[in-house]
């Protein structure tokens, strides 16, 4: 394989979204889980975490591949909100194998960000795009409509585009960057009307005589944890402060366009959010539900996307996030017997007939490993910037302990049970997720000082 990661002309690929794309959508995702049902086979037998990354980089970023998935038993939809939560290092290149790796991913990426550009084009801004065959693609959402997909886009982009700002010998890093720069020149105007569209959706809240903005007001908005389709979730409003955010970074809208249709600049945007949610000292899963002890109130999923909504270069911001922090340390109820594996609540709600045949419950009693290497990773920035090592240990911790469920379970999972097995469902047998693996890698290196591999 030669190093030029330049594509041949994509075909005319096209949208579609409404009642009867959701009834072919779903009729296809039955079909997917079916399939891993009765069909899937495990194709290795590694127990070493070397042979386990290897594998599992070349099946992630395979040439046959079209498009970056997670190796779920729903991968061939496609989630764009995956590249904010879950891909976030997929150009790091001390998680990258050898040239030809490079290039892989690199190619990878490219087709990935610009088919989801491609669906913003053509207005369809969806939680899920499901292939339909032929260049038809289906935009659907399930259970409520997304705060985080325009974010996982911006994502993308911003990947690649910073992929030539890391140290790195490969070539493929360079011109990932020039491809990154070329779609966003392309596609930028798109995105700034979806951004502002976004901004122009979010709905007043009247709380103790103040008036905040939020994006799920009136009606749930999806983020990576979806399943309860509640209302007035931090992780949603995060989510949204987020994309505005790195709109402005990358040039796609400038502030004065937001602010007026905010009201206010970004800056008091997102102090009016910690201040809503966390005006009980620590940050609130959500504010509709009944009362009930701090610890029953938060969830994991607060700890959002890597350089996300949590900068730490506040005081008041940063004991926000310690108290919400210590809340999950401290409850046994939070954590895996004997482990660090931390899961996404306290308590299970919920538990929908759909959770136990086919779909994980994400919201409940589950652990996820990428959430766990996201919490990590906000360890270690309040420690960058509190000058602290408070965290450290049990980032460490944590990491340790998905190293040993990867080498248990034979390879990197999407989510571990209650009991820290590998979840399963009756038509979900559990899934390695390739493409969250490098993640783990760069946040290991950073709580260690070390690499995991060599």
């Amino acid at each position: 394989m030669n190093s030029d990661i330049s594509l041949p002309s994509h075909r005319e690929n096209r949208f579609y979204q409404g009642a009867a794309a959701t009834f072919v959508a779903n009729a296809l995702q039955a079909v997917n889980f079916l399939g891993d049902r009765f069909l899937r086979k495990s194709h290795h037998s590694f127990s070493a975490i070397e042979d386990l990354y290897r594998h599992s980089m070349d099946s992630a970023f395979s040439v046959t591949e079209a498009f970056l998935v997670t190796g779920a038993p729903h991968a061939s939809a496609y989630y764009p909100r995956d590249f904010a939560w879950f891909y976030p290092d997929v150009l790091d290149p001390e998680t990258i194998m050898d040239s030809q790796d490079a290039v892989r991913r690199a190619r990878l990426l490219e087709k990935s960000v610009r088919l989801l550009l491609e669906a913003v084009r053509a207005g369809v801004v969806t939680t899920t795009i499901v292939p339909a065959g032929r260049g038809r693609y289906l935009g659907v959402n399930y259970f409520s409509r997304p705060s985080d997909t325009l974010l996982g886009i911006l994502a993308g982009l911003q990947q690649m585009i910073s992929a030539e700002e890391r140290a790195s010998s490969y070539l493929a890093m360079s011109q990932c960057a020039h491809a990154g720069r070329l779609l966003l020149a392309e596609y930028g105007g798109d995105l700034k009307r979806a951004i502002l569209k976004l901004a122009s959706e979010l709905e007043p809240f009247d709380k103790d005589g103040a008036r905040y903005l939020l994006c799920d007001a009136r009606a749930p908005r999806s983020a990576a944890t979806d399943t309860r389709a509640e209302r007035r979730r931090f992780v949603t409003n995060a989510c949204v402060y987020t994309t505005f955010v790195w709109g402005l970074q990358l040039g796609v809208v400038n502030e004065s366009e937001l602010k007026r249709l905010l009201g206010r600049d970004l800056a008091q945007y997102k102090r009016d959010l910690l201040r809503l949610f966390g005006k009980d000292g620590y940050i609130r899963h959500c504010l509709d539900g009944p009362a009930g002890s701090p610890v029953s109130l938060v969830a994991l999923d607060f700890v959002s996307v890597h350089r996300g909504f949590w900068d730490m270069s506040d005081a008041s911001e940063r004991a926000l996030f310690a108290a919400t922090t210590d809340l999950i340390i401290a409850e046994p109820r939070f954590r895996i017997p004997s482990t660090f594996h931390f899961l996404v609540s306290a308590e299970n709600p919920r538990n929908k007939m759909i959770h136990k045949i086919a779909a994980p419950a994400y919201q409940g009693r589950s652990s996820w490993p990428t959430f766990n290497v996201e919490f990590a990773d906000r360890m270690l920035d309040y420690g960058e910037f509190s000058g602290s090592n408070t965290y450290r240990a049990c980032a460490q911790g944590i990491l340790k302990d998905i190293r040993t469920a990867t080498e248990v379970h034979g390879g990197y999972q999407e989510l571990i049970s209650e009991q820290g097995l590998k979840y399963r469902t009756w038509a979900y047998k559990g899934a390695v997720a390739h493409s969250w693996f490098p993640r783990f890698l760069s946040v290991w290196r950073r709580a260690y000082g070390v690499p995991l591999l060599h």
